[in-house]
């Protein structure tokens, strides 16, 4: 892939949390607004538009055109709109879709966005929303109530979670220092659903979920929206600060394996990108859970498989490590809603890359990778998205 055909040139976000009275219309308003500034362009400059959303038929009742609905309430009109739904991971692929479409020529400037409700009066309108990403005969052969119960906690992270355990070890402490570690990134971060300082024995004396993970070391229910510009290299003006496409890949599961279905989606963005794991300066990845982290490190080929631990211990995925991993937050202190998240990993990968991030900057860093995971299908997860970004 020519490293230099295609770039981000705008990118914003709401800040994530609990937004009651805001509407889908409203926060994805807001984050299209900043992208648009952030590029230095006009509505009128946009040539098409790829909406992400998944839980939004549930939990607010809107069903299918969230998209358009979303658009024209914000001064769009005739330009084509497709709407992705593909779980935790929408956004993420709305993008990776949208490029290809720039790419083909059908289009030289194009918004993503992503955007989410789960917060709600009804809490049961979250759980059906959530299990829904799950296969609906795994969810009810589980024995569980789907409006009150989430499969993820009760059937499908106690068996990775033992699996792992079992040939590797795993310390509830080092889940926790991942927790700590991405508040404390979260802290300086404007966009962050959390941000007050976690201490390593809050994290494990918080509820427990399922052992070891406690409430603390797992993303929270929130609500908004991401935003991002993308452009072809002859769409690009001197006065835009754009960060590169290197690489984008998407693939699902294919068995029930802890090392296996991320590393090989990762390899074929490597390849595409033509860069391996040790290029990476910085990385956003899918912490759902901080087990999810953990895995991430050594699906991306952070370090060898078993050995995510050693890079807690080492301090080498905290600012001011080797290889700084969520200086966002991630979903466990920056939020996680769900279709915004992948858009978001985004937005704070192009600040990154741009040298903007403030104090939470990564120093130097001129590779970016985002990993966005969600959804369950058969015995592994749904939908998984690799992007690789360059400065």
């Amino acid at each position: 892939m020519p490293r230099n055909d295609l770039a981000i040139i705008g990118a914003g976000m709401t800040r994530f949390g609990k937004h009651p009275d805001r509407s889908l219309k409203q926060l994805g308003g807001e984050a299209i607004e900043l992208a648009l500034r952030d590029a230095g362009l006009d509505r009128e400059d946009i040539d098409a538009a790829f909406m992400s959303n998944a839980m939004a038929s549930i939990v607010t009742g809107q069903v299918s055109v969230v998209g358009q609905n979303v658009l024209r309430a914000n001064g769009f009109s005739t330009i084509p709109v497709f709407n992705i739904d593909n779980a935790c991971a929408g956004s993420s692929s709305a993008f990776h879709l949208a490029a290809h479409y720039v790419r083909s020529g059908a289009a030289r400037t194009v918004l993503v966005v992503g955007v989410e409700k789960l917060v709600s009066a009804d809490r049961s309108r979250a759980y059906l929303a959530l299990n829904g990403a799950a296969d609906i005969d795994f969810v009810a052969k589980s024995g569980i109530d789907p409006a009150k119960e989430s499969i993820f906690v009760s059937a499908i992270y106690p068996e990775r979670l033992a699996r792992y355990k079992a040939a590797y070890g795993l310390d509830a402490r080092t889940l926790a220092e991942i927790a700590v570690k991405n508040r404390r990134h979260a802290r300086d971060n404007p966009h962050a659903q959390f941000t007050d300082p976690l201490t390593i024995e809050a994290v494990l004396d918080s509820r427990a979920i399922v052992e070891p993970l406690t409430a603390l070391m797992c993303a929270p229910i929130g609500d908004g929206a991401a935003a991002l510009v993308i452009a072809r290299k002859d769409r690009i003006g001197a006065s835009q600060r754009p960060v590169w496409v290197r690489g984008s890949a998407i693939g699902m599961g294919a068995a029930p394996s802890l090392t296996s279905s991320i590393a090989r989606v990762a390899a074929t963005a490597y390849a595409e990108a033509g860069i391996s794991a040790a290029d990476i300066d910085v990385a956003e990845v899918h912490d759902s859970t901080a087990f999810n982290e953990l895995v991430a490190y050594e699906e991306l080929g952070f370090c060898s498989i078993g050995g995510g631990a050693g890079l807690v211990r080492d301090g080498v995925t905290a600012l001011g490590g080797r290889r700084p991993v969520n200086p966002s937050g991630g979903l466990q202190s920056r939020g996680h809603p769900v279709a915004a998240t992948g858009a978001a990993q985004l937005v704070e990968l192009a600040m990154q890359l741009r040298g903007e991030a403030g104090s939470r900057q990564v120093a130097g860093a001129r590779l970016g990778l985002a990993e966005n995971a969600g959804g369950f299908a058969a015995d592994d997860t749904a939908a998984i998205a690799i992007t690789l970004l360059e400065a």
